[in-house]
């Protein structure tokens, strides 16, 4: 070990034979004793007040201190090493090539950064004040011992192996290649080398900053170039012996593949650009044969080649688009084929076509197609809105509506009305609330809710007054349903007519109880009390006589319901009323249940067993052809017999 006071030469071949022997015998080891000396050696030297350098006059170099030169001599020193030790590894791997070329580098480079980090510690002193002052005051090209080593690695190695026809990036190229042809590779020995590419990156602004310059100059922008080349020729000959399925199949895989290289040994900033070359190649040029492939795939409901196909497309620019469109389409000519098949199943037109069977054919399109968005296209927004918009069109143009703008919603407020009465059989083999529901769903599309309210508000009106809804929560769950959908302008008559029916309901209660002391009120009677602006009820426009048996119990309840409401105005619905009449005259007991106009023509048999049709007009004033219908459903119920022309006789044997 030198003394502290020891000239340059002596110093640094005391500690070029401790650098070189940690640069290339450092697996022999380094005693602890051995690297203090050198460190303690290092360090005498730059603290040494001694001054080695004059100037040419014989004049000290102005106020620069000895530390400050003998740095200098000691980096210097540093960089001639460094040249002569990278040239041995120059020599040696101008003969190597591909995978013996990586292995030779990968090694040299373990050995060379391991050595490198002793050394810098070694020389701590001289990077804290030598090199932080020469940086400080701006001085190029002087860096920390570590780093200048990269920097003379780079100089003096890298660059060289590189210029011959890129060899070093060019081995990484084909390794990759192999790989991508499904050999096995030393993934270890591809991640070894790319990081030395990174950690040669160097900001000169910050050189404890990272810098990709080298790695995307020397490795990222050919490797781009190259995977790009690799897939077009690989995709148009995959696609010119196999089908677009397989190529989906096979372009997924492709994608996940450069996914996972990118975690395995590239560096991490390449993964955009990378997936972006490879969307461009696999996808973006063979988007044209997807989407004219597209139809078939929903034709013959390949549900996973339609999901490789959204997720492939999902993933450029307006990929998409086309897609909706043939999609919308598709829908839609589903729509109007299963309505076209129903109709040609039943011979008599739109007419006579069965309301449930109409609203199952559309609900079954929408709800196979909405299986198909949900599952093969993740429920996105545009088909979503692709469905709605076919579904819109089908819905309210097929077949069975011809030109009319009001037969679908006729036929779903049919259906409707059939799901919520009494003994439905539908309603009993499944779940009625559910039934609402997908009736709701057909809702949606109808474009005049208008003329759905209009026939649901009637059909409505009709199971209240004849008391055959299936339900009073039934009723109030479809109500809720279209007021959620619509608002409550929408619903506000038919919650309308449930309130009539509720106090109805307790006026008759509060009738009776008035009456209860009249002797001759021993007839059961009910009322209806409807507000004209909420039915959609029409009165009768012919006359009516009031039968005298019932004419009291009609006097009472107009009195009154007048001193309870004067002011307004009520019209008996004698068309919509019912009555109950039980037979006297017959062996057995009938009880008949009747219409209004029933019960005045029935009534007057109490004083005549034969009227004729004029003197039933007389003493009913139903008109002619109304009372005509009314003595034809009495006759075929052979309550009546009509054996002479208008002539009708009480039948004594029914």
């Amino acid at each position: 070990m030198p003394p502290a006071s020891a000239d340059l030469a002596t110093t640094w071949a005391f500690l070029e034979e401790g650098v070189d022997h940690i640069m290339t015998k450092l697996q022999t080891g380094v005693s602890y004793s051995k690297y203090m000396s050198l460190y303690t050696v290092a360090y005498n030297y730059c603290t040494s007040s001694r001054m080695h350098s004059t100037t040419g006059d014989g004049v000290s170099s102005g106020n620069r201190t000895g530390a400050n030169l003998m740095g200098s001599d000691l980096y210097n020193n540093l960089i001639r090493y460094f040249i002569v030790h990278l040239k041995q590894l120059k020599d040696r791997s101008d003969s190597l090539q591909d995978e013996a070329l990586l292995r030779y580098y990968a090694s040299e480079w373990d050995r060379y950064t391991t050595g490198a980090n002793y050394i810098n510690r070694l020389f701590t002193y001289l990077n804290r004040h030598w090199v932080k002052r020469e940086r400080d005051e701006g001085r190029k090209g002087v860096y920390p011992v570590y780093t200048l080593a990269l920097v003379q690695w780079k100089g003096n190695f890298f660059l060289h192996v590189q210029s011959k026809h890129t060899k070093l990036a060019g081995a990484i190229l084909k390794l990759i290649e192999r790989q991508r042809n499904g050999e096995t590779i030393d993934q270890g020995l591809v991640k070894k080398v790319v990081d030395s590419f990174v950690l040669l990156g160097l900001d000169e602004s910050d050189i404890n900053k990272a810098s990709l310059d080298v790695y995307k100059e020397h490795l990222e922008t050919p490797f781009l170039d190259a995977t790009e080349k690799y897939y077009e020729q690989e995709s148009e000959a995959f696609l010119a012996e196999s089908s677009v399925s397989d190529y989906l199949k096979k372009a997924e895989e492709r994608l996940k593949e450069e996914e996972d290289r990118v975690d395995r040994y590239l560096n991490t900033e390449t993964r955009k650009q990378l997936v972006s070359k490879c969307e461009h190649v696999l996808i973006r040029q063979h988007s044209n044969l997807m989407w004219e492939s597209f139809q078939s795939l929903l034709d013959f409901d390949k549900d996973e080649d339609l999901q490789r196909m959204y997720a492939l497309l999902s993933r450029i620019p307006e990929g998409l688009e086309p897609l909706r469109k043939k999609f919308e389409e598709h829908v839609k000519k589903a729509g109007l084929a299963a309505v076209a098949k129903l109709m040609g199943e039943g011979s008599e037109g739109a007419d006579s076509l069965d309301p449930k069977a109409y609203v199952d054919a559309l609900l079954e399109v929408h709800r196979k197609n909405s299986e198909t968005v949900t599952r093969s296209f993740r429920g996105e927004a545009g088909f979503v809105a692709s469905l709605d918009k076919a579904c819109r069109e089908f819905v309210n143009r097929n077949a069975a509506t011809g030109s009319s703008t009001t037969k679908s919603p006729e036929l779903l407020a049919k259906h409707a009305d059939m799901l919520l009465r009494k003994n439905n059989k539908m309603a009993e083999e499944e779940d009625l609330e559910g039934a609402l529901n997908r009736v709701m769903v057909l809702f949606k599309y109808i474009e005049d809710k208008d003329v759905f309210q209009t026939f649901y508000a009637t059909k409505l009106s009709k199971r209240l007054i004849h008391g055959v809804s299936a339900s009073d929560e039934s009723e109030a769950s479809m109500i809720s349903k279209l007021k959620e959908a619509c608002g409550f302008e929408y619903t506000n008559k038919l919650q309308r007519m449930f309130t009539d029916m509720s106090l109805s309901k307790d006026l008759t209660d509060q009738f009776k109880e008035r009456m209860q002391n009249h002797d001759d009120m021993d007839i059961n009677f009910s009322i209806m009390v409807l507000g004209t602006n909420f039915w959609p009820l029409s009165a009768p426009n012919n006359d009516f006589i009031i039968p005298p048996e019932i004419l009291s119990t009609y006097d009472r309840f107009s009195k009154y319901y007048q001193t309870k409401h004067s002011g307004r105005k009520l019209t008996w619905l004698w068309n919509y009323s019912k009555n109950e009449l039980r037979t006297n005259y017959l062996n057995q007991k009938y009880i008949l249940m009747t219409s209004s106009y029933q019960m005045a023509v029935l009534l007057q048999y109490n004083k005549h067993d034969t009227l004729s049709l004029e003197e039933l007009i007389a003493a009913t004033a139903i008109s002619k052809d109304i009372l005509s219908q009314v003595l034809t459903l009495l006759v075929k119920a052979k309550v009546l017999i009509n054996e002479e022309t208008e002539q009708y006789d009480l039948n004594p044997s029914m």
